[in-house]
């Protein structure tokens, strides 16, 4: 069950979720460069949703990736914990999509136990389990409502290069001859698990928990509920891809991956 701490901080993260709703979606819309260059590619390969599957996307914020996955021809069951995003959601949705919204708290095990009575060929979590204050209840009600050989595809902020310490740096040398320019991460955590506070968008009303956690934190996670790891990309954006200033996202970093996507999978 989710301590005193987890409980206040997942209530501090639903505060600021549905604070920063109105804003999220009206940024956010149907995607970003994130989405289309980083996320959806690798959501596709690893995820390969099929018409007729029927696929749960956990914390699913206002419901951009439901909608793809239903532009697909899949059923989608989608939940998330901010009823103001779930609002959005829906309003975003047209009728004749195969989607079913929910009101859920992934940290709850109560909550996730209504989904019990489905069976999902996969499930899908994009870029939201940082946001989330305790997973295990997630990452084991999983395990029971995947069929077997199911598969739970998630992805990250790249917890070494795009965690809630990582700093952009831009330096400039002319010791060659010539002046040369260099872009490097500089990151002074990674192996513990922390919270720090952070913006998903700039000038959102509210800033929201990050809840840190290394790589093999996630993987032990699904190892313990009999997963097996069998798919994971490291995206970054591509050289030619411009960026909005020198120190952001975009294609002078493109060594460096902003985003992790993996697969784990149930044994048949």
């Amino acid at each position: 069950m989710p301590t005193l701490d987890t409980r206040r901080a997942n209530m501090e993260t639903l505060a600021a979720w549905n604070a920063n709703a109105a804003s999220w979606d009206a940024k956010m819309g149907e995607g970003n460069d994130f989405v289309e260059i980083l996320q959806w590619p690798a959501i596709l390969r690893l995820l390969n949703p099929q018409p007729g599957q029927h696929i749960l996307d956990a914390a699913c914020g206002n419901g951009l990736m439901a909608r793809r996955l239903a532009a697909l021809e899949a059923s989608v069951t989608a939940f998330d914990f901010s009823s103001n995003l779930i609002d959005y959601a829906r309003q975003r949705t047209p009728a004749e999509y195969p989607i079913a919204y929910y009101v859920l708290d992934a940290t709850e095990p109560t909550d996730l136990e209504s989904l019990e009575h489905f069976q999902f060929d996969s499930a899908l979590c994009n870029m939201a389990l940082f946001d989330i204050a305790t997973v295990e209840p997630l990452f084991h009600t999983l395990a029971q409502i995947l069929k077997p050989d199911g598969a739970f595809v998630f992805t990250l902020m790249h917890p070494a290069f795009n965690n809630p310490t990582s700093i952009h740096l831009l330096e400039e040398s002319d010791l060659s001859g010539e002046v040369i320019t260099q872009y490097a991460i500089k990151s002074s955590r990674y192996m513990s698990q922390f919270q720090a506070y952070g913006l998903a968008l700039r000038n959102q009303p509210r800033p929201q928990l990050y809840f840190h956690r290394p790589l093999d934190y996630y993987l032990n996670l699904g190892f313990q509920d009999g997963f097996i790891l069998d798919g994971l990309e490291e995206r970054a954006f591509p050289p030619e891809v411009p960026a909005a200033n020198p120190l952001s996202w975009g294609g002078q970093f493109h060594e460096f991956p902003p985003v992790l996507a993996a697969r784990m999978r149930l044994p048949r």
